[in-house]
């Protein structure tokens, strides 16, 4: 865990009384005060607050803390002025998350252009689906399609992820072509293990919701071992259209139900902090934000 902001985050919970208070004043979320927090504790190997229902007060151990931050503080400051005009270079490492289906599609060509651009950066790319603790996992930034993010995340839309329903051809030759979205009950679809919860959510031309429950014999949790199972015959699924598009365009799948509308999920990017945000996290999500929107105008998202 980076300790100088542990200790900004410590300063801030003294100077205000509270954890709510420093967590809007760092413009951070209250878990990640609250661990930064912990780490502070641990280090000192001491409690540091005394805590009541109306305010944090120091114990003796967080007053001897609380003085030894502000000296750290001032050094890593003089250090920060010290860097000059390189400060707002992006460079160094960026350790980056997402899912494998999400990376193969939209994030390795994003890569490839950051690290031409900014030749004094490296990125660290982990493939995981699973969402992480970035503290603890030293992530810099955590990429999710999704559209129920917890409310104590600090995350930036970067675009949009539209779906569709397909199959193969061999599929639809034996098990019929659906025609209306009920039609999928009678069907095996391959669910997607966290988001599918066996309930596809539409939108008609005329923008009325409707909720199928679907079932089949495989799920997973990553889109690419439905595609390839769908590409093999195995059923229907519903998938991101960055995944399928190409292999629909080379006609190996068959976009279903035309005039329905999946559900949309959001692309975030999420992060620890927006006071502290480092100049190479930010040039990523700039870039990877202007990438989203050029291929959303595109209609390729």
């Amino acid at each position: 865990m980076d300790r100088i902001t542990a200790a900004r985050v410590f300063i801030s919970i003294a100077e205000r009384g509270s954890m709510i208070a420093a967590a809007e004043a760092l413009d951070m979320s209250r878990a990640m005060v609250t661990r930064y927090l912990a780490e502070m504790e641990a280090w000192a190997g001491a409690r540091l607050l005394h805590r009541s229902t109306r305010r944090l007060s120091l114990t003796d151990a967080g007053e001897l803390t609380l003085a030894r931050c502000r000296r750290m503080l001032e050094v890593a400051d003089d250090m920060a002025v010290a860097a000059g005009a390189d400060a707002d270079t992006p460079q160094g490492l960026l350790r980056i998350t997402c899912s494998q289906a999400l990376a193969q599609a939209q994030l390795l060509g994003a890569v490839g252009e950051y690290l031409q651009r900014y030749p004094r950066t490296s990125v660290d790319l982990q493939m995981s689906n699973r969402a992480v603790n970035l503290i603890e996992e030293r992530i810099d930034l955590a990429l999710r399609v999704t559209n129920t993010l917890e409310p104590n995340l600090i995350a930036r839309q970067l675009g949009v992820c539209d779906s569709v329903v397909c199959a193969a051809p061999s599929y639809l030759a034996q098990h019929g072509t659906p025609q209306l979205p009920q039609d999928l009950a009678s069907h095996n679809c391959l669910t997607y293990t966290y988001f599918g919860k066996s309930l596809w959510q539409f939108s008609d031309a005329g923008g009325a919701a409707l909720s199928v429950p679907v079932s089949g014999n495989l799920s997973a949790n990553e889109d690419f071992i439905l595609l390839t199972a769908v590409e093999q015959g195995a059923g229907i699924a519903l998938q991101p259209r960055y995944s399928a598009a190409p292999l629909i365009g080379q006609g190996k799948l068959v976009a279903l139900l035309p005039g329905y509308t999946p559900l949309s999920m959001g692309i975030y990017g999420i992060y620890t902090s927006r006071q502290h945000m480092s100049p190479a996290l930010r040039a990523m999500l700039d870039l990877l934000l202007t990438r989203f929107e050029s291929e959303q105008r595109r209609g390729l998202s």
